[in-house]
C-alpha cells in the first residue's frame, strides 16, 4: 500500500479525463495538488490574478471542446475568482474550479474569527452548476467523479470542488484504483430517437420556408461541419445567437450575420418552420417571440439540456440530443429524401434575404471611406481581417468596442471568435486571449480591446510575455464609458446629443477618463508596443508585431465620437424592452 496526498489524487484523476492545462496562482494551501501536476503531463499556468484563470478556462474549453481547470486558495483567492466563475457560468462554458478551504474542524461551518474564510461552496452554489466541499481524504475519488459527472451533464458550465488544505497536503496510505472516464460519466452523447427524426424530417421537407438558428451548443459539441453541411441539403438560411456567431463560416450565403439586424428578423417572420439548435432563444434572441419572431411557425428545439425545451416558445417537437449527434442523424436521414425538398423555390427566397444583406453590407462598409485622424473605429477590425491569417482566434472585449468589430469583421472559420455576449463582462478579454493562446501556441491571437476593459486587467500582459504566448492587443482609446455616456447624454439632454452629437465631461456625469499610454505600459512589461492614430499606418503596425514574435499592443486613438455611435444602436436599444407579441 502506497501513500499519496490528496492533490496527488485529483491531479491523477484529471490526467485520466485528458486533462492538458490548470489555469491559476500558487499557495501553500494547495501545494500538494499542484506539485503534481507536473508528474501527470499537466502544464500549470499562472496569471495576475484569478478572475483571468477562469477565463482563461473558460476560453480554452470553447476553443478546443475540451475540459478547462482552473484553481483558487482559500479565502482572497476564490473571492477573486468569483467574477470569472459568474461570467464562465453565464456563458456556458465547461469550467471545473479546485479550490482550497481552510483545516477540517474550523471550516463549514466556521469556528468563529478563522483566518481567511468564508462559505465558498455556499456562495458559489448559487452561482455554478454544483458545489461541494470533501469532508475526508476517503471521500476524494467518489466526489471527484462527482464533479467530473457534472461537468458533462445538460448545458455547460461552472463546477466546484472545494478541499481542505490538510486533506490536499498531507500523505495518506491508501490502495486507489482510479476508474476510467467511461465507468463513471457518459462518455458518448444522446442522439434523436427514431420517432424524433422522422418528425423533424417532415417538418423540414415540406415547409414552405424553413430556417435554422443555431446557439452555443452547436460551438460546444463542433457541429460546424454537420450544420453547413445540413443547411446547404436544406437550403435553409442560418442565423445564430451572438455567441454561436460564426457557427458556419460567413462566406457561405446561407450565413446571415447577427449584424444584419433587421434582416435576421426578416428571415425569422417569413420562416415558416425553425430549427434551433443548442439555443435558448433567450433575450438577445428576442425570446423567440413576436414582432421579431413569427408566432405562427412550427418549431423543432434541439438541446442538451431539457429545461430549457419549450422554455421561451413554444415547440412542436423538442429533442433532448447533443447537436453534432443530432445532425449527424438528420442529414442521413434528409439525404434519402433529397429529391423531395424543394431547393429551388427556396433557393429564390433566400436570394432576396441575401441581396438585403449585402445591401445593408454595402452600406456599413462607407464608415470605410473615412480617413480622418483619429481613426474611425470601422478601420480596426477591417484591417485586422486583412492582415491577420484565417485561422487567428479573435478575442473582443468592451462596449462600443464590441459592436464595432462585430460589424466589421466576418468569420471566415468557425469557432474562431471569443468575447463575452451573455453576459457582457468588461475586461474578461485578456483572460480569455491567454486561455486561446494555450490552447494552440501556433494558432495567433488577436484581442480587439476598449481602454476602459483593458484597465481592469492590463496586467495579464506580463502573463502574455512570461509564458511566451504571441498575442496582439489592439487598444482602442477614446478615453471615455462611451456605451453607457451615450445612454447619459440621451437622458439628461437629448435634443443637444442629436445635434451635438456629443456632451462635454461637464454636462455628464463621471463618463470620461484620462489618458493610460497602453503601448508604453506594455513596453514596461516586455512586451513589444505601438502606437498608432492614423489608419494608414495600422497595417504597418500590426506587421511589426508580428515580426516581433512576441507579446504585443497596439494603443489606437480612436475618434470618440464616431465611437460612442455605434452601429445599431437602436435594435440594442429596444432589445431591453419585452417584445409586444407573443
Amino acid at each position: 500500500m502506497g501513500e499519496m496526498t490528496g492533490g496527488e489524487v485529483i491531479a491523477n484523476m484529471l490526467r485520466k479525463e485528458n486533462v492538458e492545462k490548470v489555469f491559476g496562482i500558487i499557495d501553500g494551501t494547495y501545494f500538494g495538488f499542484y506539485s503534481n501536476l507536473g508528474n501527470n503531463g499537466i502544464e500549470l499556468i499562472t496569471p495576475r490574478h484569478e478572475t483571468s484563470a477562469a477565463h482563461m478556462a473558460g476560453a480554452y474549453a470553447r476553443v478546443t471542446g475540451k475540459l478547462g481547470v482552473c484553481m483558487a486558495s482559500n479565502g482572497p483567492g476564490v473571492a477573486n475568482i468569483l467574477p470569472g466563475l459568474v461570467v464562465e457560468e453565464g456563458e456556458g462554458n465547461r469550467v471545473l474550479v479546485i479550490t482550497s478551504s481552510r483545516r477540517t474542524g474550523i471550516m463549514y461551518p466556521d469556528r468563529g474569527g478563522t483566518y481567511q474564510c468564508f462559505n465558498q461552496t455556499g456562495v458559489i452554489s448559487n452561482i455554478a452548476k454544483w458545489s461541494e466541499a470533501v469532508p475526508s481524504f476517503e471521500r476524494i475519488p467518489e466526489m471527484m467523479r462527482t464533479a467530473l459527472r457534472k461537468c458533462y451533464e445538460g448545458r455547460p458550465g461552472v463546477v466546484h470542488i472545494d478541499i481542505p488544505e490538510n486533506i490536499l497536503n498531507s500523505k495518506n496510505k491508501c490502495d486507489i484504483a482510479f476508474w476510467e472516464p467511461h465507468q463513471y460519466r457518459v462518455t458518448e452523447m444522446p442522439g434523436a430517437s427514431e420517432q424524433q427524426l422522422d418528425k423533424a424530417v417532415e417538418l423540414l421537407i415540406h415547409a414552405e420556408y424553413p430556417m435554422i438558428h443555431a446557439g452555443s451548443g452547436v460551438v460546444h459539441s463542433r457541429a460546424y461541419e454537420e450544420l453547413e453541411m445540413t443547411a446547404e441539403l436544406l437550403q435553409s438560411m442560418v442565423t445564430t445567437s451572438w455567441a454561436a456567431r460564426g457557427a458556419i463560416p460567413e462566406t457561405n450565403d446561407l450565413m446571415l450575420p447577427m449584424i444584419h439586424i433587421a434582416t435576421n428578423n426578416k428571415l425569422r417572420n417569413e420562416a415558416d418552420v425553425v430549427l434551433v439548435l443548442g439555443s435558448r432563444l433567450g433575450e438577445t434572441d428576442w425570446w423567440g417571440k413576436a414582432p421579431y419572431w413569427n408566432p405562427e411557425q412550427k418549431v423543432i428545439q434541439v438541446d442538451l439540456d431539457p429545461g430549457i425545451l419549450g422554455a421561451n416558445k413554444p415547440v412542436d417537437l423538442a429533442v433532448q440530443a447533443d447537436i453534432k449527434t443530432f445532425l449527424t442523424q438528420l442529414y442521413d436521414r434528409l439525404l434519402t429524401r433529397r429529391n423531395e425538398i424543394s431547393a429551388g423555390e427556396r433557393k429564390v427566397k433566400n436570394q432576396k434575404i441575401i441581396g438585403e444583406k449585402e445591401k445593408n453590407r454595402k452600406k456599413l462598409d462607407q464608415h470605410l471611406e473615412d480617413m480622418a485622424v483619429p481613426m474611425n473605429p470601422a478601420h480596426i477590425p477591417s484591417i485586422c481581417q486583412d492582415v491577420f491569417p484565417e485561422d487567428t482566434t479573435f478575442v473582443l472585449d468592451g462596449g462600443n468596442t464590441v459592436i464595432w468589430s462585430n460589424f466589421f469583421y466576418q468569420v471566415k472559420r468557425p469557432g474562431t471568435v471569443l468575447s463575452t455576449y451573455k453576459f457582457g463582462m468588461l475586461g474578461a478579454g485578456p483572460g480569455q486571449a491567454l486561455g486561446a493562446a494555450a490552447a494552440n501556441r501556433n494558432r495567433p491571437v488577436c484581442c480587439i480591446i476598449g481602454d476602459g476593459a483593458m484597465g481592469f486587467h492590463p496586467q495579464e500582459i506580463e502573463t502574455a510575455v512570461r509564458n511566451e504566448l504571441p498575442i496582439i492587443f489592439l487598444v482602442m482609446c477614446d478615453k471615455q464609458w462611451g456605451m453607457v455616456k451615450m445612454n447619459q447624454q440621451f437622458a439628461l439632454k437629448p435634443v443637444k446629443t442629436l445635434i451635438k452629437k456629443s456632451l462635454s465631461p461637464e454636462e455628464t456625469i463621471n463618463a470620461d477618463l484620462g489618458v493610460i499610454q497602453f503601448d508604453q505600459l506594455a513596453e514596461s512589461m516586455g512586451a513589444h508596443g505601438e502606437h498608432v492614430n492614423d489608419p494608414r499606418e495600422l497595417k504597418g503596425a500590426i506587421e511589426r508585431c508580428f515580426e516581433t514574435g512576441k507579446c504585443s499592443v497596439i494603443h489606437v486613438d480612436v475618434d470618440p465620437v464616431k465611437h460612442m455611435w455605434a452601429p445599431g444602436l437602436k435594435y440594442f436599444k429596444d432589445m431591453h424592452q419585452e417584445p409586444k407579441g407573443k
